[in-house]
C-alpha cells in the first residue's frame, strides 16, 4: 500500500470512545451537588475543549464558588469512576487501530482528558495500540491550540504534515489543522462542517486504512469534502 501516513493521531472522547454521555452525567451531578443548573446544550458546547477553559465556562454558567481547577477535579473524580466500570468504543475504531498496528503505523492518543482518566480507558480497550499519549494535564495550551498535536508528532519522531489526525469536533479539528496534520473528522454529538483542510466521514465502521488515506488526501484539497461511510 502506497502513501501511508507516518503516524495516525487519535482524539479520545467521542472519537475512540463514546464518553460524551458520561461527561454530561458528571456535569449534571456537579450541578446537583452545588445547586447549579445545567443542560445538554451546555454540555455539547464544551465538546473538544481544553478542560480549564471548560471549568471556567461551568463556573460562570452554574455560578459556582469554585475555581476552574476544583471543578475539573470533581468532574474527573466522577469520570474515572465511570470509565472504570467500562467504556464503549466508537464503531470501527478498534478495527482501524488493529489494521494500523498490523501495518506498523505508529499511533498516538491526543486528548484534553487527563491521564488519570485516559490510562484506564486505554488499558481496557487498546493496551498496546498507542505509542504515545498526550493528555490535557500535560500541555500548556489545550485545543484548539496546536500544542497537543505538535507534541504527539514530536514524541513519535515524525513531521506533523505526514500525520493523519482523527477528530470529532471543530475544536479538535482546528487544533490538528493548525499543527499541519491532514484531518479526518467523524462527528459524534456535534456537527462539524466540511471546510478546506478537513474531510468529514459519517463513520469509521468498515473503514480500512486505504480508505483513511484516501480521505486524508482529500483533506489536503482546497475544496471541502464530505464522504459518506460505507
Amino acid at each position: 500500500m502506497t502513501g501511508l501516513p507516518a503516524a495516525v493521531l487519535w482524539d479520545l472522547d467521542g472519537t475512540l470512545v463514546d464518553t460524551e454521555p458520561s461527561w454530561l452525567a458528571a456535569e449534571l451531578a456537579l450541578a446537583r451537588r452545588h445547586g447549579g443548573t445545567w443542560s445538554e446544550a451546555d454540555g455539547l458546547a464544551l465538546v473538544g475543549n481544553d478542560m480549564i477553559a471548560s471549568g471556567r465556562y461551568i463556573r460562570d454558567r452554574m455560578g459556582l464558588p469554585l475555581t476552574p481547577e476544583q471543578i475539573v477535579d470533581e468532574l474527573f473524580d466522577d469520570m474515572v469512576a465511570s470509565v472504570e466500570t467500562g467504556v464503549v468504543a466508537r464503531p470501527g475504531a478498534l478495527e482501524l487501530l488493529g489494521e494500523l498496528r498490523s501495518l506498523h503505523i505508529p499511533c498516538a492518543l491526543v486528548t484534553m482528558s487527563y491521564r488519570r482518566m485516559v490510562e484506564p480507558i486505554v488499558a481496557q480497550l487498546a493496551p498496546t495500540a498507542f505509542d504515545a499519549l498526550v493528555t490535557g494535564d500535560e500541555v500548556a495550551h489545550g485545543k484548539p491550540h496546536p500544542e497537543a498535536y505538535l507534541t504527539a508528532a514530536r514524541l513519535l519522531g515524525v513531521a506533523p504534515e505526514r500525520c493523519i489526525a482523527i477528530e470529532d469536533s471543530v475544536t479538535g479539528a482546528t487544533s490538528a489543522q493548525a499543527a499541519g496534520a491532514r484531518v479526518v473528522v467523524v462527528p459524534n454529538r456535534v456537527e462539524v462542517p466540511a471546510v478546506p483542510g478537513r474531510t468529514v466521514l459519517a463513520t469509521l465502521e468498515r473503514l480500512r486504512v486505504v480508505d483513511l488515506v484516501a480521505a486524508a488526501a482529500s483533506a489536503a484539497d482546497e475544496a471541502p469534502v464530505n464522504i459518506r461511510g460505507r
